[in-house]
């Protein structure tokens, strides 16, 4: 198993910025210190900025050496992408995961953090502030939730399979898709959150999750805590995630094991 920082120590990090930079904003920010990135669904906070800010600096001072792939660092400059490519490890941030919800003050949204080499998730972590609970993993080691060891739920069969379906990003074709086929499970979560989504699989109301938006920040920390919990993480195509990867192509599916993950890709994305 590869040497990564201390996973309790890099949690400690997440939780105190959180508290300094993103909870006493939350339902206090002006008109102002919210702004559109590429549209009126993807927005960006000051609490996002200095949140990021204040993650860069204080992980990289815990491993000396590693760069940072922040969401609001790339929004600036998309080159800084390609430190997930380069030989330094790197600490892969999305400083608020739902800002919209943040932003019209809704309780749903997290902190996410991975630490990565070589584009290989090696340790994640994501946090919710709002609640004070916090998931870690590390690679080989397990996926932990509020100190208890996580493991995946597996539903007797399809039917009774609850999950998270992207329908907003991808085709529209692909949206009508997903949206017809809905109803073969038993019902379908949408918390415009991968924070929260994937804590749900890690504590089991959740069994399943597919998006086509693949960000690294997005589902490099959740995909690991739930392949660690005893999941399975792979494109649609069979291809294992891994936040190293193009951010194009086939829709990241999300299960508790391989034979639901085969289950659920059946159902939603059989011609």
């Amino acid at each position: 198993m590869t040497k990564h920082p201390d996973i309790a120590r890099v949690a400690a990090i997440i939780a105190d910025v959180a508290a300094e930079a993103i909870m006493p904003r939350f339902r206090k920010l002006a008109a102002a210190d919210v702004s559109e990135k590429t549209g009126p669904h993807d927005l960006a906070t000051v609490a996002d900025t200095e949140a990021e800010r204040l993650l860069a600096m204080r992980l990289q001072a815990l491993a000396p050496g590693s760069t940072v792939v922040g969401e609001e660092a790339v929004s600036a400059d998309e080159t800084v992408m390609d430190r997930l490519g380069g030989p330094d490890p790197v600490w892969i941030v999305d400083p608020i995961d739902g800002t919209t919800n943040f932003a019209t003050g809704l309780p749903m949204f997290g902190c996410m953090v991975a630490y990565a080499i070589a584009g290989e998730t090696r340790a994640a972590w994501i946090h919710d502030p709002v609640h004070g609970r916090t998931a870690m993993a590390e690679r080989g080691g397990g996926a932990w939730l509020d100190g208890r060891r996580a493991s995946t739920v597996k539903p007797r069969n399809l039917a009774a399979m609850h999950g998270t379906l992207s329908i907003r990003s991808g085709t529209r074709e692909r949206a009508a898709q997903l949206g017809a086929r809905a109803n073969r499970v038993a019902s379908v979560l949408i918390l415009r959150c991968a924070a929260h989504e994937y804590m749900a699989m890690l504590e089991g109301s959740s069994h399943f999750a597919i998006y086509n938006r693949i960000m690294p920040w997005d589902h490099a920390p959740g995909a690991m805590m739930v392949e660690e919990a005893g999941g399975f993480a792979a494109r649609i195509d069979g291809r294992r995630y891994r936040p190293g990867d193009p951010v194009a192509g086939e829709p990241l599916l999300v299960a508790p094991d391989r034979e639901h993950w085969e289950m659920v890709r059946e159902c939603f994305f059989r011609p």
